[in-house]
């Protein structure tokens, strides 16, 4: 059992803004030379990740499909979020990672040299995360965030973005929304911390969400997809070094990779499920596969990940709103490029 009562409230600005600084002055002193090749040397043939256990990663699945020709991928362990998998990116100690786009967004804007190149997540009517209360609750509407308590699965990242833009619509003031006080907990832990009392709301998604719907006693106040619609949410990222140092391997893993993300968006549930657990049962790290069974569909909106200018303008917007992005920093075609996507 999590103590959320010992989980204090994080200030997110200054956390999230350290953290991005750290990674984009490693960057900046390291030259971010890790893992490319030179022109000089020829193109590297293999692209190093962090997985996720109990998934199946669409560039692991791309491989799975024999996708990637000559290119061969490096697993180095799993990450425990996405703004950990882009800083890592950053730093050269993977070549690939994924995070919600304004994560990306905000280590773009503190001086990290990447750029989004496919889409890999996001929210549709089947795939979708929730802002869950008790039922009785009395948070019924965005005043009555107000001071209450919101467990999130990590700071700086799509709960905490999707919220801020609720409680902006819902008319609250900067003040107000920094008064709702954000608590990270492990997604395993976050509705058991809903219904003890430990917290307001939960945010809860995937299984999770399935699960504690099934018990009962829970209710949605709303959803990132009943407020933004369909969009894709998250991207993998490569650094620019490593694109302009290896761009025949980069048009390479970016296109199986949004080939595998067009063929689970078009291949029946059950397939797509069966084919996920044998990848997880065949590659030997010793995973669950029971999440796979609740797998619905991408929630990638665009075909094959193909990224629009709308997936990041409104993240962006809203860090420049609070703060976090000055005003005429960043334009959105400095964000991603769909060039290595066949789509």
């Amino acid at each position: 059992m999590v103590n959320v009562a010992r989980l204090k409230p994080v200030g997110r600005r200054s956390l999230l803004r350290g953290g991005i600084a750290a990674a984009a002055a490693g960057t900046a002193l390291s030259g971010c030379s890790t893992g490319s090749a030179s022109p000089a040397r020829g193109e590297t043939k293999v692209v190093r990740y962090q997985g996720w256990s109990g998934e199946v990663l669409y560039p692991e699945l791309a491989a799975d499909l024999g996708l990637l020709a000559d290119v061969r991928l490096e697993w180095i362990g799993n990450t425990t979020s996405g703004p950990q998998d882009i800083q890592a990116t950053v730093t050269g100690d993977i070549d690939m990672g994924g995070a919600f786009n304004g994560a990306i967004i905000r280590l773009i804007a503190a001086g990290a040299p990447i750029r989004a190149v496919v889409g890999y997540y996001g929210a549709d009517a089947d795939t979708l995360a929730g802002y869950y209360v008790l039922e009785g609750s009395p948070i019924r509407g965005p005043r009555d965030f107000i001071g209450k308590k919101v467990g999130v699965n990590t700071l700086g990242a799509h709960h905490e973005d999707v919220l801020a833009i609720y409680l902006e619509r819902g008319g609250l003031s900067e003040d107000e929304i920094r008064s709702v006080q954000l608590v990270v907990v492990p997604p395993v832990s976050a509705e058991q911390a809903l219904r003890s009392g430990q917290l307001d709301v939960s945010v809860l998604s995937d299984i999770k969400r399935d699960k504690a719907i099934a018990r009962g006693g829970i209710q949605p106040v709303f959803t990132d997809f009943d407020l933004l619609g369909a969009f894709t949410g998250g991207c993998y990222v490569l650094r620019d070094d490593f694109i302009a140092a290896n761009p025949a391997t980069t048009r390479t893993v970016v296109a199986a990779t949004a080939r595998a993300v067009r063929w689970a968006q078009t291949r029946p549930r059950e397939e797509v499920m069966a084919r996920f657990t044998d990848i997880i049962q065949r590659r030997g790290r010793n995973e669950d596969t029971s999440s796979v069974r609740y797998w619905k569909s991408t929630g990638v909106a665009g075909p094959g990940g193909r990224i629009a200018d709308r997936e990041f303008g409104i993240w962006l917007d809203r860090s420049v709103e609070d703060g976090r992005v000055d005003a005429g920093q960043l334009d959105v075609d400095q964000l991603y490029t769909n060039e290595f996507n066949p789509f």
